[in-house]
């Protein structure tokens, strides 16, 4: 599995183009020496960080912390926080905490990644590397060899391969992990983050995360409510699927993109030829897989068509390509643009972060349970490589234990924020929005039509206003709104150079994140 995370589909051909310990409540304030009940994190509270010029035009700083949180005189860690200053200091009203998701993302270049947003005027925009990643203490793992073929429809005798690739990247993350990973998880990241708002000498933060980072932040905000202020939760986690259930959707979002797709192929059948109606144009579709399958390149032609189709479905301005693609490929041309599915660079050690942080929760045990997934995915949702959501994971073996169980979301004494969510989010599917929006009770913004994962600060001029009009202002939007996506194309028209430049980062990402 550890191999399928780190897969790099390189294709051009094809398309163009989150029992709480004690620590978990706000620290009291710190009392005087000598006092029977002294605060055991004011040692940490009191550091103010030492800001130094760092990558691009932002100050970095060290920031130290417990390595847990039960046991604060016990060992230390770092965290290297980033920062941009308010533009426009008059306006200022504290800190933007931001997280980019991941689970592992750094987030150190964050701040400059939001630097023209209207929040970057009235806001130090913070970001981090979390516990285990980049320039904090890492967490990192051995690489294994492949076990598992990398194909998108394997037959029954093949699961076994991938479930033993999965156990033995978990054996290789235990034996490099040494002794800091099973503090590594989603509220002790949070408690983090409060230790920081503490260094930085502010009473309250506010916050912005992306992607798994609306799970760190509904997290934090469960934690510690008196020192969150304004938050907006971008394309979120649903509450209720930590973790396995979360990657078991993005396989099924991502063939309602493929249906989307294939419906609007249908209604240019005289352009593309691919089907009249949306059954036939997805029958078509598994006819070029069929052939690919059969050609000497072997599983490897099917397998990369699959892949692809899962991406270039989901954005929309490139569904002209991608149905010019299909065309080509159905027509028996030769697929020039077509390279092998590429796993990206091997490495020795690799981040551990991911697949430490989604086994904070319990997963299936009993190798069956995937096996059954695992063939309906093959048959029903193999675009984008949706048979990897339903297989053995490293936390099916997982080999520690984690100190607490995942956080019971809550909204009981911050403000109402705003979640973001598009409908054809691949990543975290459209329900996840409306969800934490329930749970939470705060405002949701449906972006219609739209794949992208991460709105805010993209382009999106309705969303970025909406978020701004909030964050600066404090102004909700409507309970439940809207938001156009990026237009559908106009098949005579080329997709743009940044459209195509999208999707191929999309298809090096590889398959399963968040």
């Amino acid at each position: 599995m550890r191999r399928y995370l780190s897969v790099g589909v390189v294709v051009a051909v094809v398309l163009a183009t989150g029992v709480v310990p004690s620590f978990g409540a706000p620290s009291p304030p710190a009392e005087p020496p000598g006092s029977a009940n002294p605060d055991p994190l004011a040692e940490f509270h009191a550091q103010r960080p030492t800001w130094k010029p760092c990558k691009q035009t932002l100050e970095c700083a060290e920031v130290v912390l417990p390595l847990d949180y039960l046991r604060p005189t016990g060992e230390r860690i770092s965290m290297v926080i980033s920062r941009s200053k308010a533009t426009d200091p008059a306006r200022r009203r504290g800190v933007l905490v931001v997280n980019p998701g991941g689970p592992g993302g750094s987030g150190l270049s964050m701040p400059a990644y939001l630097a023209k947003t209207e929040a970057a005027r009235a806001y130090d925009i913070i970001g981090f590397d979390p516990r285990g990643v980049g320039r904090s203490t890492a967490l990192n793992c051995r690489t294994v060899p492949a076990i598992a073929s990398a194909d998108t429809r394997p037959q029954d005798d093949e699961f076994p391969k991938w479930a033993a690739e999965a156990r033995a990247a978990e054996d290789a993350c235990r034996e490099a992990a040494g002794g800091i990973r099973p503090f590594v998880n989603t509220p002790n990241t949070a408690r983090d983050i409060d230790v920081v708002r503490a260094a930085l000498g502010e009473e309250k933060i506010n916050y912005l995360g992306y992607s798994y980072g609306t799970y760190l932040g509904a997290v934090y905000g469960t934690l510690f409510p008196q020192r969150l202020d304004r938050s907006v939760l971008d394309s979120a986690v649903h509450p209720e699927w930590i973790w396995r259930e979360q990657f078991r959707a993005q396989a099924i979002a991502l063939r309602r993109n493929v249906e989307a797709w294939a419906g609007w192929v249908a209604g240019h059948h005289a352009r593309y030829g691919l089907g009249a109606t949306t059954e036939e144009v997805l029958v078509t579709l598994e006819g070029v897989a069929e052939d690919l399958a059969a050609k000497p390149a072997g599983v490897q032609a099917r397998t990369d068509f699959d892949a692809a189709m899962g991406v270039g479905a989901r954005y929309r301005p490139l569904w002209a390509e991608t149905a010019d693609s299909v065309a080509r490929l159905r027509a028996g041309e030769p697929a020039e643009a077509t390279a092998p599915m590429a796993r990206s660079a091997e490495r020795d050690l690799v981040s551990g972060v991911f697949t430490t942080v989604i086994c904070e929760a319990d997963w299936p045990t009993d190798l069956d349970t995937y096996y059954e997934d695992m063939r309906v995915f093959r048959d029903r949702y193999p675009y984008g490589f949706g048979i990897v959501r339903a297989a053995p994971m490293n936390c099916t073996f997982r080999s520690f234990t984690p100190p607490e169980g995942p956080i019971r979301l809550r909204r009981d004494g911050y403000p109402v924020g705003v979640v973001v969510q598009a409908e054809g989010d691949t990543q975290t599917q459209y329900e996840s929005g409306p969800a934490m929006a329930e749970r939470l009770r705060h405002n949701l913004v449906t972006v219609v039509d739209e794949g992208r994962h991460g709105i805010y600060g993209t382009g999106n001029a309705c969303v970025n206003r909406a978020v701004d009009r909030y964050l600066l202002d404090g102004l909700l939007p409507p309970s439940s709104s809207t938001c156009p996506g990026e237009a559908r194309p106009d098949p005579a028209a080329a997709a743009s150079p940044q459209h195509v430049q999208t999707y191929l980062d999309e298809l090096a990402l590889g398959p399963v994140r968040l």
